[in-house]
């Protein structure tokens, strides 16, 4: 099994594309494998015939366990697996040749990545049903992601009978994982079949999701996190960005004026660009800031490196590419390594207001709430105004309450004043 990103501990194989017996060229396709980041494909740097597959489709197996076994067609490769695993493979013995080669740990770089498919899961029983009908032309009405639908072929389920819980009611990976023949939906949105015995599915536990238990779980029980909230005044951000989206045709959004405003503020507050290191902290003068994206697995967080120098329409351009590419699981480990703060948005959603856990090696993350517009008080008058809430996490051992917060008054005055902001860089 290569070891595929630097975090990489174990593999499942998403889908061979070799059976036993197949030969298997120098650079020819032979598996997909599912790493903690992304589906990667595997070609084969050595020519022979596959005799042994030791991983089934679905299962993980440990970075530098035995993948596959190549050699010359009829040789004996059990010794050879016997030293390898201590313990002896089932397939019939063959006559004994020269020694089999087994398909080495270390793999070259992956060229690109594909979406994996879903582990079925295992349902409670249920009634004997008739299949689903086949996907009609129907369904291309239905709003679906590309791997949904393309689960739903292989799967033979109707799209019309599943119920989305993506965005708008958009159908996605997990929508057809879960989906039982014989469920339909109504108008409504209810299921017309009521559920009337206890079920439930266990689903496995995807390797982006093991990686991101272990990682937050570490960060959240070794740093010890304190938090500090403060309110931003938006207006004057609003009209600066429907102002440089009228005047350039571009889509800014608050996102981007976030990250740059982000930026701007490490640069005046080192300190809070600092790594703890053990027995060192490391401060960082470059300003390299990872922005989470969600994708349907879990969380992956792409670094725009040197924010600091780079103007609004860069930044957007670059968010915009990192979004596409998680999403369709085509990140490469150097889009994601290398971050030093971290900045988790989940305004869009509709949340006011939370804390998010540190991302290692970061020593704070910073929480964006979503705009609301609410009364407040200017010129000795209540008037009706736009307010963001942001909550910075820090990590104490790096960072003190009155670091975070002098960086947050920064960050604050920024967006509050975007003129200054968009005064250090080009639109």
């Amino acid at each position: 099994m290569p070891k595929m990103s630097d975090t990489m501990t174990e593999g499942v194989v998403a889908k061979w594309h070799k059976k036993v017996g197949d030969p298997v060229k120098s650079g020819e396709l032979v598996a997909e494998i599912e790493t903690d980041k992304a589906t990667m494909e595997f070609e084969s740097y050595q020519e022979g015939v596959l005799l042994y597959r030791g991983v089934e489709e679905g299962k993980a197996a440990p970075v530098n366990g035995v993948l596959a076994i190549l050699g010359k067609a009829g040789e004996d490769y059990k010794a050879l697996l016997a030293s390898e695993t201590a313990a002896i493979a089932e397939p019939a013995p063959a006559p004994k040749e020269a020694a089999a080669v087994p398909v080495a740990a270390t793999a070259p770089t992956a060229k690109k990545e594909v979406a994996a498919p879903a582990p079925e899961a295992k349902a409670a029983p249920a009634p004997a049903v008739s299949a689903p009908a086949p996907a009609t032309s129907s369904d291309d009405r239905m709003k679906a992601s590309p791997l949904a639908r393309r689960l739903a072929n292989e799967k033979g389920v109707d799209l019309s009978k599943v119920m989305g819980s993506g965005n708008d009611g958009r159908i996605v990976k997990r929508d057809i994982d879960w989906f039982k023949p014989g469920m339909s939906v109504q108008s409504a949105g209810t299921f017309s079949n009521a559920i009337t015995e206890e079920s439930y599915d266990e689903i496995a536990v995807s390797q982006m999701r093991k990686t991101i238990a272990k990682r937050l779980a570490e960060s959240k029980f070794t740093a010890p996190h304190f938090y500090l909230t403060i309110e931003v005044d938006m207006d004057n951000a609003i009209s600066a960005r429907e102002s440089i989206n009228a005047v350039t045709g571009s889509k800014v959004s608050f996102n981007d004026f976030v990250i740059k405003a982000v930026a701007a503020s490490l640069r005046q507050h080192p300190k809070i660009n600092s790594s703890w290191l053990g027995d060192k902290i490391r401060v960082n003068h470059h300003v390299h800031i990872g922005v989470a994206v969600a994708v349907e697995d879990g969380l992956l967080v792409p670094v725009v490196r040197f924010a600091d120098s780079k103007s609004l329409r860069e930044i957007n351009a670059e968010v915009k590419e990192y979004a596409k590419k998680a999403k369709e699981k085509k990140l490469q480990p150097s889009d994601w390594e290398g971050n030093t703060f971290t900045i988790s948005n989940l305004g869009m959603y509709g949340i006011e207001e939370f804390t998010a856990i540190i991302n290692p090696p970061d020593a704070c993350i910073l929480a964006i709430g979503g705009i609301q517009q609410r009364p407040v008080v200017k010129n000795n008058q209540i008037v009706a105004g736009n307010v963001m809430k942001v909550t910075l996490s820090c990590d104490h051992r790096v960072v003190d309450g009155v670091s975070g917060s002098e960086f947050l008054r920064t960050f604050k005055g920024l967006l509050e004043n975007p003129v200054v902001l968009l005064g250090q860089a080009s639109i």
